[in-house]
């Protein structure tokens, strides 16, 4: 049975320009609708997970990138505000977590903590290291038949 739902979102909705920001926002709103619809089938509990990538951004006091990384943590915010407001609005428990790190540590180190029971990892992810490596560690956290999308 589902109980927990990691629904890892990260800031791809927002970057880019035009019809590519438009394609990662509305991937970013299947993944947290289907994460919700999972929810209201099973009763689980969705657990939010927003990363600002210190990897990409650095650490706010140890970089000129303070803004960047502020910006990232407040677009998060804003997006766990989001799904939080959503599920209330279908009776789903929503929990949210926003935090400085590497996604494919805090994922994998999040879905554990939690036990989670599936993984849904929301925005649309070019080809490349940063996508191979977010699959790689939903195959390791997600349990066989559990779901993964966006």
């Amino acid at each position: 049975m589902t109980e927990r739902i990691l629904l890892s979102l990260d800031g791809s909705a927002t970057e880019g320009d035009g019809a590519e920001t438009t394609d990662r926002a509305e991937a970013t709103d299947r993944a947290i609708n289907h994460a919700l619809a999972s929810a209201e089938r099973t009763g689980a509990t969705v657990h939010a997970l927003y990363v600002v990538d210190t990897g990409r951004y650095g650490e706010p006091a140890l970089s000129s990138a303070e803004i960047f990384v502020d910006d990232a943590e407040d677009a998060g915010h804003e997006l766990l505000a989001a799904v939080d407001r959503r599920g209330r609005e279908r009776d789903i428990v929503v929990r949210t977590r926003c935090c400085h790190g590497r996604p494919n540590e805090e994922l994998p180190a999040y879905a554990a903590e939690i036990d989670a029971d599936a993984v849904v990892l929301a925005g649309r992810r070019r080809p490349g290291r940063v996508r191979r490596e977010l699959e790689r560690v939903a195959d390791t956290v997600v349990a066989p038949g559990a779901l993964v999308g966006g």
